[in-house]
């Protein structure tokens, strides 16, 4: 993994201008990403930018800048389909389905009109009080009216860790109970109060998989907007192989996998299945099974 500088152009310089979200829909210029239920239009494959006059009802928000100055906009629609105009050609599709099949800009700009729909959508009253809040910022920031507390699109911290045998040739995944034992994939858990990222490791891996580790180091990141997650990406060595085992709640089985076997099951040949490629946990195991970093 690399790392990768941010290709969305946040222009955090114009929130704080007085009806922009206004004069943004007015531009002809401006173009928009409509998101229902956390889901796209996509044409062709490629995620669709229309103008705001396409968009009959929306709640709205400042995306940023697309790569060639546009102005991109965010228009969180209601769960009817009617809201949007519709052509035969176009289908509405999310995260796992587009991700990997867009490029790492796109996915960028994907996953970020995903969460903030979501947080338009349920945050509207304040959490310490209950009162209705009012947009501010051009809807990345909230005020309530009866506290008048400020409230911002929440992101909430998460492990994601592959673990590898000590000598580097095997790698331990598990299977969630969510998923009946048809996939297996990398730990996570959400860090907790007081921990830091590095404890969290630590104490996931043991509670989820039942092995202590000798060593880890950083990877890579993923924001995750399902809720709104940052999945911090580890890759770690364990210190005792043997030890592996199931919680039995959240996590059903673990296993050792060779890289034969990782081979097979990402070419989708093998009894079991495997994140898929919109997921940092794909990444993880990939550059695992292609001994990178």
């Amino acid at each position: 993994m690399t790392d990768q500088r941010s290709s969305l152009d946040r222009a955090a310089e114009l929130r704080e201008e007085p009806g922009v979200l206004d004069r943004l829909r007015a531009d002809p210029k401006t173009r928009v990403i409509a998101v229902r239920d956390g889901r796209v239009r996509v044409v062709d494959s490629a995620m669709l930018r229309v103008s705001p006059d396409d968009i009959v009802e929306a709640d709205w928000a400042l995306l940023g800048r697309d790569v060639d100055g546009t102005v991109l906009l965010l228009a969180s629609l209601p769960a009817e389909p009617a809201t949007v105009d519709s052509t035969p050609d176009e289908i509405w599709l999310g995260l796992r389905d587009l991700g990997g099949r867009i490029d790492p800009a796109e996915t960028e700009r994907l996953i970020a009109a995903i969460a903030v729909a979501g947080w338009l959508r349920d945050a509207a009253f304040c959490p310490r009080c209950g009162g209705a809040t009012e947009l501010r910022q051009a809807a990345w920031s909230r005020r309530c009216l009866v506290c008048e507390r400020d409230h911002f699109p929440r992101t909430d911290p998460a492990v994601i860790v592959a673990v590898e045998s000590a000598d580097g040739e095997r790698l331990l995944l598990g299977a969630n109970a969510n998923w009946g034992g048809r996939m297996y994939s990398c730990f996570a858990g959400f860090v907790e109060a007081g921990e830091s990222l590095e404890s969290t490791v630590h104490r996931e891996i043991e509670e989820e998989s039942g092995v202590t580790l000798a060593s880890l180091r950083y990877l890579s990141s993923q924001a995750w907007p399902f809720p709104r997650s940052l999945m911090v990406g580890f890759r770690a060595v364990v210190e005792d192989e043997a030890t592996a085992r199931p919680d039995g709640e959240e996590i059903i089985d673990v296993r050792w996998f060779t890289r034969d076997e990782i081979s097979t099951a990402l070419a989708g040949d093998g009894p079991v299945g495997l994140p898929g490629p919109a997921s940092i946990a794909r990444a993880l195991i990939v550059d695992w099974h292609e001994g990178r970093v």
